[in-house]
Protein backbone atom coordinates (compact mmCIF):
# COMPACT_ATOMS: atom_id res chain seq x y z
CA UNK A 1 0.00 0.00 0.00
CA UNK A 2 1.63 3.14 -1.01
CA UNK A 3 -0.05 5.97 1.56
CA UNK A 4 -2.46 3.52 3.72
CA UNK A 5 -5.47 4.63 6.21
CA UNK A 6 -5.77 2.76 9.27
CA UNK A 7 -9.02 2.85 10.67
CA UNK A 8 -9.41 0.86 14.11
CA UNK A 9 -12.97 0.41 14.59
CA UNK A 10 -13.41 0.18 18.12
CA UNK A 11 -12.21 1.58 21.62
CA UNK A 12 -9.63 -1.87 22.17
CA UNK A 13 -11.53 -1.78 25.88
CA UNK A 14 -14.46 -4.00 26.85
CA UNK A 15 -16.65 -3.34 29.98
CA UNK A 16 -15.30 -6.77 31.59
CA UNK A 17 -13.39 -6.18 34.35
CA UNK A 18 -11.24 -8.95 32.89
CA UNK A 19 -9.48 -7.13 30.45
CA UNK A 20 -8.57 -3.90 32.29
CA UNK A 21 -8.48 -4.47 35.71
CA UNK A 22 -5.04 -4.28 35.95
CA UNK A 23 -5.15 -0.83 34.79
CA UNK A 24 -7.86 0.48 37.21
CA UNK A 25 -10.43 1.14 34.82
CA UNK A 26 -11.66 0.72 31.26
CA UNK A 27 -10.67 4.25 30.21
CA UNK A 28 -7.38 3.87 31.70
CA UNK A 29 -7.27 0.69 29.46
CA UNK A 30 -8.36 2.20 26.99
CA UNK A 31 -5.87 4.90 26.91
CA UNK A 32 -3.47 2.33 26.66
CA UNK A 33 -4.13 0.62 24.01
CA UNK A 34 -4.98 4.11 22.07
CA UNK A 35 -0.78 4.82 22.82
CA UNK A 36 -0.06 1.53 21.89
CA UNK A 37 -1.46 1.60 18.69
CA UNK A 38 -0.31 5.00 17.77
CA UNK A 39 3.48 3.77 18.60
CA UNK A 40 2.71 0.58 16.47
CA UNK A 41 1.70 2.74 13.11
CA UNK A 42 4.68 4.87 13.97
CA UNK A 43 6.60 2.05 14.03
CA UNK A 44 5.64 1.01 10.54
CA UNK A 45 5.76 4.76 9.08
CA UNK A 46 1.53 4.99 8.71
CA UNK A 47 1.20 8.20 9.16
CA UNK A 48 -2.64 8.15 8.97
CA UNK A 49 -4.48 6.48 11.51
CA UNK A 50 -8.38 7.12 12.28
CA UNK A 51 -10.40 5.74 15.63
CA UNK A 52 -13.62 5.61 15.37
CA UNK A 53 -14.17 5.26 18.75
CA UNK A 54 -13.12 9.12 19.01
CA UNK A 55 -16.33 9.84 16.98
CA UNK A 56 -18.50 7.74 18.68
CA UNK A 57 -18.15 6.01 21.78
CA UNK A 58 -20.60 3.19 21.28
CA UNK A 59 -18.46 1.72 19.64
CA UNK A 60 -16.82 -0.45 22.10
CA UNK A 61 -14.61 -3.30 22.19
CA UNK A 62 -16.45 -6.16 21.66
CA UNK A 63 -19.79 -4.15 20.92
CA UNK A 64 -19.25 -3.30 17.08
CA UNK A 65 -21.87 -5.93 15.92
CA UNK A 66 -24.07 -3.89 18.12
CA UNK A 67 -23.32 -0.40 16.24
CA UNK A 68 -22.63 -1.41 12.70
CA UNK A 69 -24.81 1.75 11.56
CA UNK A 70 -22.93 4.42 12.95
CA UNK A 71 -19.89 2.81 12.17
CA UNK A 72 -20.45 2.65 8.63
CA UNK A 73 -21.80 5.81 8.70
CA UNK A 74 -18.35 6.75 9.69
CA UNK A 75 -17.00 5.34 7.24
CA UNK A 76 -18.46 6.13 4.48
CA UNK A 77 -17.70 9.81 4.97
CA UNK A 78 -14.04 8.46 5.04
CA UNK A 79 -14.25 6.65 1.77
CA UNK A 80 -16.11 10.00 0.04
CA UNK A 81 -12.92 12.07 1.34
CA UNK A 82 -10.13 9.95 0.62
CA UNK A 83 -11.36 7.69 -2.00
CA UNK A 84 -9.05 4.67 -1.11
CA UNK A 85 -8.68 2.56 -4.34
CA UNK A 86 -9.27 -0.96 -1.90
CA UNK A 87 -10.24 -2.04 1.44
CA UNK A 88 -8.14 -4.15 3.53
CA UNK A 89 -10.32 -5.92 6.11
CA UNK A 90 -10.66 -9.37 8.19
CA UNK A 91 -12.32 -12.45 6.97
CA UNK A 92 -15.46 -13.74 8.59
CA UNK A 93 -14.17 -16.71 10.72
CA UNK A 94 -16.08 -16.74 13.97
CA UNK A 95 -12.65 -15.50 16.00
CA UNK A 96 -13.93 -12.38 17.42
CA UNK A 97 -16.85 -10.51 16.70
CA UNK A 98 -14.97 -7.11 16.27
CA UNK A 99 -12.99 -8.69 13.55
CA UNK A 100 -16.26 -10.34 11.79
CA UNK A 101 -17.89 -6.86 11.97
CA UNK A 102 -15.02 -5.40 10.35
CA UNK A 103 -15.25 -8.10 7.42
CA UNK A 104 -18.84 -7.33 7.36
CA UNK A 105 -18.48 -3.38 7.01
CA UNK A 106 -15.82 -4.06 4.49
CA UNK A 107 -18.14 -6.25 2.16
CA UNK A 108 -20.79 -3.46 2.10
CA UNK A 109 -18.81 -0.50 1.59
CA UNK A 110 -16.68 -2.42 -0.98
CA UNK A 111 -20.17 -3.01 -2.76
CA UNK A 112 -21.59 0.48 -2.63
CA UNK A 113 -18.16 2.60 -3.68
CA UNK A 114 -17.60 -0.21 -6.28
CA UNK A 115 -14.01 -1.15 -4.40
CA UNK A 116 -12.03 -4.35 -4.41
CA UNK A 117 -12.30 -5.59 -1.07
CA UNK A 118 -9.19 -8.14 0.22
CA UNK A 119 -9.45 -9.99 3.58
CA UNK A 120 -6.79 -11.77 6.04
CA UNK A 121 -7.36 -14.35 8.44
CA UNK A 122 -6.60 -14.66 12.31
CA UNK A 123 -7.71 -16.76 13.96
CA UNK A 124 -11.13 -19.79 14.51
CA UNK A 125 -11.22 -23.02 16.40
CA UNK A 126 -11.12 -25.66 13.29
CA UNK A 127 -14.54 -27.37 13.66
CA UNK A 128 -13.54 -31.35 14.14
CA UNK A 129 -17.00 -34.18 12.89
CA UNK A 130 -17.11 -35.89 15.90
CA UNK A 131 -14.81 -35.21 17.97
CA UNK A 132 -15.33 -34.26 21.80
CA UNK A 133 -13.80 -31.71 24.06
CA UNK A 134 -12.29 -27.89 22.61
CA UNK A 135 -12.09 -27.17 19.41
CA UNK A 136 -8.23 -26.44 18.26
CA UNK A 137 -7.52 -22.77 17.52
CA UNK A 138 -6.09 -22.15 13.96
CA UNK A 139 -3.96 -19.20 13.37
CA UNK A 140 -3.31 -17.38 9.96
CA UNK A 141 -5.01 -19.78 7.62
CA UNK A 142 -9.02 -19.39 6.08
CA UNK A 143 -11.37 -21.51 6.95
CA UNK A 144 -11.86 -22.77 3.32
CA UNK A 145 -9.81 -22.23 -0.35
CA UNK A 146 -10.87 -20.70 -3.16
CA UNK A 147 -7.61 -20.61 -4.95
CA UNK A 148 -7.66 -16.76 -4.78
CA UNK A 149 -5.24 -16.92 -1.87
CA UNK A 150 -1.65 -15.17 -1.97
CA UNK A 151 1.17 -16.00 0.46
CA UNK A 152 3.53 -12.48 0.57
CA UNK A 153 7.06 -13.26 0.92
CA UNK A 154 8.37 -10.59 3.52
CA UNK A 155 11.89 -9.06 3.24
CA UNK A 156 14.21 -9.24 6.34
CA UNK A 157 13.65 -5.00 6.73
CA UNK A 158 9.65 -5.44 6.90
CA UNK A 159 9.95 -8.68 9.24
CA UNK A 160 12.29 -6.81 11.42
CA UNK A 161 9.27 -3.79 11.18
CA UNK A 162 6.40 -5.79 11.73
CA UNK A 163 8.01 -7.40 14.82
CA UNK A 164 8.70 -3.65 16.46
CA UNK A 165 5.58 -3.17 15.13
CA UNK A 166 3.77 -6.04 17.23
CA UNK A 167 6.19 -5.20 20.33
CA UNK A 168 3.95 -2.04 20.57
CA UNK A 169 1.29 -4.04 22.29
CA UNK A 170 2.64 -5.28 25.23
CA UNK A 171 -1.15 -5.03 27.20
CA UNK A 172 -1.69 -8.21 24.91
CA UNK A 173 0.67 -10.37 26.99
CA UNK A 174 2.06 -13.19 24.90
CA UNK A 175 -0.66 -14.02 22.63
CA UNK A 176 1.08 -12.26 19.67
CA UNK A 177 4.27 -14.06 19.96
CA UNK A 178 1.87 -17.15 18.74
CA UNK A 179 1.37 -15.58 15.47
CA UNK A 180 4.17 -16.61 12.76
CA UNK A 181 5.51 -12.76 11.92
CA UNK A 182 6.67 -14.37 8.73
CA UNK A 183 3.25 -15.49 7.51
CA UNK A 184 1.04 -13.16 5.30
CA UNK A 185 -1.76 -14.77 3.01
CA UNK A 186 -4.43 -12.68 2.12
CA UNK A 187 -7.45 -12.98 -1.06
CA UNK A 188 -10.33 -10.88 -2.65
CA UNK A 189 -12.89 -11.16 -0.26
CA UNK A 190 -15.49 -14.02 -1.06
CA UNK A 191 -18.85 -13.78 -0.70
CA UNK A 192 -20.39 -14.58 2.39
CA UNK A 193 -23.76 -15.58 3.85
CA UNK A 194 -23.61 -13.46 6.89
CA UNK A 195 -26.65 -14.81 8.39
CA UNK A 196 -25.22 -17.71 8.72
CA UNK A 197 -22.26 -18.66 10.95
CA UNK A 198 -18.70 -18.84 9.40
CA UNK A 199 -18.66 -22.47 9.90
CA UNK A 200 -20.38 -25.71 11.81
CA UNK A 201 -19.47 -25.52 15.63
CA UNK A 202 -18.75 -23.30 18.67
CA UNK A 203 -17.00 -20.05 17.40
CA UNK A 204 -13.92 -18.87 19.25
CA UNK A 205 -15.32 -16.22 21.33
CA UNK A 206 -18.40 -19.11 22.34
CA UNK A 207 -15.45 -21.31 23.81
CA UNK A 208 -13.91 -18.72 25.53
CA UNK A 209 -17.42 -17.75 26.80
CA UNK A 210 -17.85 -14.40 26.00
CA UNK A 211 -21.24 -12.91 26.64
CA UNK A 212 -22.30 -12.41 22.87
CA UNK A 213 -23.61 -16.09 21.09
CA UNK A 214 -23.09 -15.92 17.33
CA UNK A 215 -26.74 -16.32 16.76
CA UNK A 216 -26.89 -13.02 17.98
CA UNK A 217 -23.96 -12.05 16.29
CA UNK A 218 -25.07 -12.84 12.62
CA UNK A 219 -28.56 -11.91 13.52
CA UNK A 220 -27.45 -8.09 14.34
CA UNK A 221 -24.69 -9.06 10.33
CA UNK A 222 -28.28 -10.25 8.42
CA UNK A 223 -30.02 -7.15 9.82
CA UNK A 224 -27.71 -4.51 8.73
CA UNK A 225 -26.81 -6.22 4.98
CA UNK A 226 -30.64 -6.72 4.92
CA UNK A 227 -30.72 -10.15 4.71
CA UNK A 228 -33.15 -12.52 6.15
CA UNK A 229 -32.10 -14.74 9.12
CA UNK A 230 -31.78 -18.30 8.16
CA UNK A 231 -33.59 -20.95 11.26
CA UNK A 232 -31.76 -23.85 10.13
Amino acid sequence: MRDPIMVIATSGAPRDPYFWQQYGSQQAYQAVRREEVRRAMQAVGVQRLVMLADEDERLEDQRLFLNLAPAYELLTKLVERERPEAIATLAYEGGHPDHDSCGVLGARLGKQFGLPVWEAPLYHREPVEGATGEPPMQLQRFLTLTGGEVELEITAEELERKRLMCAQYSSQGEILNRFDARRETLRPQIAYDYARPPHQGPVNYEVWQWWMSERAVSAKFAEFMGMSKSCD
